[in-house]
């Protein structure tokens, strides 16, 4: 049983879920309810619950400074954040603090079990990986590789004292390194052809395995590279030693595309491989690395499966930060989708990404960007009435997919494919509005043609619909302007008249709205060949024989 508790200042929403959601049922023990962070952090501290369901807005202390609080100091416990949508900054600020998940008020009960099931499955699952694991965890934290891996990560990434660089390299049997230095930093594009059938993380790890393999028979005919892999899967490679600055570049950069080309071919997937900036003593590496980071990060504008020197990208003129996007184009974006324009909707996306291609603004300032073109696309499927739960679930996941990413053509990719979904929908029932409009509007005229004042703006009011866009889907659904609908309409029924009844020609005139009988004459005429005398008298004729 997982304890569990509830922060929100509103006592409505409190009482709603102690008394609506059956939590022992979904294996948790509600422990208790807050109505702010600060009386929460207290309980939290004397009982360390395992789940926490916050407010973001609350008295005293919000629930972005308790989330800030429980990731530092007791991060296995996960948190749930309550917002609502006028919170969106906020729940940027939830995603960066890595809470489990967050949901968008108003919550329903159902959705709050759907959650808890899930929130339920993924401790069932981290509690049986830590007890199946755990053996094989602290053994593989013991293990000379291991260790040996975690110390140069810590050399690139935060940077070590001279002493301790040279007592870790004796402890491991490294050889010394002489300055200077160059970091090169290498990752996984993707799988290729293999991500469609890959299904669990040992394929993954066995290619990265074979990543690495190559990078070691790369650098295995020299003696001045170190290899090692990070803990977000990434391959490092540390070269020092050259006669030069220069010459450790060409060295890197040869290394780099040696590497690239056989993982390429043999493989059948690319890396993409980042190099820094030249340093002069060891405790410098981390700029070096830092550097190479940023190098790495230009996948994102420039495309996969190339090697990225910072010296030579920070070489090239582009605009330090983004241009402002113009005013209207949040509006013009909506307007094109909520239209039904898919194509209109793509092309603004279209300009959209080239102008971050151009900008070579940080990857954290695209994927903000990006959540601004979300959330205006989350407003969009709003206001076309998207309010079931699937609608919702979807649309709370757009918001962290963004970072799933790892170049501007996928996420345009992934934009487009949202604005057109889009624009389907609202076409769609644009569509059946429409529609609906005419069909009421000809079953009206099927019921008043007799009224000799039935007129298009009489209509037109029926169906609450200006006349010139009634005027517009009324051709388009009928193939006839409104005249020439009721016309027919008019002289269909003069005909049943004349053949099934003897009233004179006046009376059917009158009774299909026409008080002029002349009129009706000239009509019947223009439209059937014949009089209404020679009409009657013909069909008479043929109906004997």
């Amino acid at each position: 049983m997982y304890k569990v508790m509830i922060v929100d200042d509103e006592l409505v929403v409190r009482d709603g879920l102690k008394q609506t959601i059956e939590w022992e049922e979904h294996g948790f023990e509600l422990i208790g309810d807050y109505e702010n962070g600060r009386d929460a952090w207290e309980a939290i501290e004397a009982f360390k619950p395992d789940l926490i369901i916050s407010d973001i807005s609350m008295p005293f202390m919000d629930g972005l400074e308790l989330a800030g609080l429980v990731t530092a100091h007791y991060p296995y416990i996960k948190m749930i954040i309550l917002t609502g949508y006028d919170q969106f900054e906020y729940a940027q600020q939830a995603i960066r603090l890595k809470v489990s998940d967050f949901i968008l008020k108003p919550i329903t009960a159902k959705d709050m079990r759907a959650l808890l099931v899930k929130v339920r499955l993924e401790m069932d699952e981290e509690t049986k990986r830590r007890e199946d694991l755990g053996r094989l965890r602290s053994q593989l934290h013991l293990s000379l590789p291991l260790l040996r891996e975690r110390f140069l990560e810590r050399l690139v990434v935060l940077g070590l004292g001279r002493q301790e660089i040279e007592g870790q390299f004796a402890f491991f049997g490294l050889p010394a390194v002489t300055p200077p230095f160059i970091v090169m930093l290498a990752d996984i594009d993707d799988f290729g052809e293999r991500e469609a059938w890959m299904d669990d993380g040992h394929d993954a790890e066995f290619f990265r395995f074979a990543v690495y393999n190559i990078f070691e028979e790369v650098i295995s005919t020299r003696s001045n590279a170190l290899l090692f892999r990070t803990r977000e899967e990434r391959l490092v490679v540390i070269l020092n030693g050259a006669e030069g600055e220069d010459e450790l570049y060409v060295g890197a950069y040869g290394m780099a595309e040696e590497a690239r080309h056989h993982i390429e071919k043999y493989l059948k997937f690319t890396v993409t491989i980042g190099i820094g900036r030249a340093c002069s003593s060891p405790e410098q590496l981390p700029v070096s690395y830092k550097s190479a980071q940023s190098a790495l990060d230009y996948r994102f504008q420039l495309g996969k499966n190339r090697i990225l020197s910072i010296n030579d990208l920070e070489g090239s003129q582009g605009r330090a930060m983004p241009a402002a996007l113009p005013g209207d184009w949040d509006r013009k974006l909506s307007a094109s989708v909520k239209t039904g324009s898919g194509e209109a909707a793509c092309r603004q996306i279209e300009f959209l990404i080239e102008e971050f291609r151009h900008s070579r603004m940080p990857i954290e300032a695209v994927f903000l960007q990006t959540q601004r073109v979300v959330l205006t696309l989350m407003n969009v499927m709003q206001e076309l009435g998207a309010h079931e739960a699937e609608d919702l679930r979807k649309r709370q996941l757009w918001l962290t997919d963004i970072y799933r990413f790892k170049t501007l053509d996928e996420i345009e990719v992934w934009l487009k494919a949202i604005a057109s979904e889009l624009a389907a929908s609202a076409l769609d029932n644009r569509n059946l509005v429409a529609s609906n409009q005419i069909a009421k509007a000809t079953e009206y005229i099927e019921e008043h043609y007799a009224e000799e004042k039935l007129s298009l703006q009489h209509l037109c009011r029926h169906t609450l619909m200006s006349t010139s866009y009634f005027s517009l889907l009324f051709k388009q659904y009928t193939g006839e302007t409104f005249v020439e609908y009721l016309t027919r309409v008019r002289l269909e029924r003069a005909k049943e008249l004349l053949l099934a009844t003897s009233l004179k020609f006046y009376e059917i005139a009158s009774q299909v709205g026409y008080a002029d009988p002349n009129y009706f004459s000239i009509l019947f005429k223009k439209h059937t060949g014949s009089s209404p005398r020679d009409f009657r008298e013909k069909q008479a004729k043929e109906s004997l024989r």
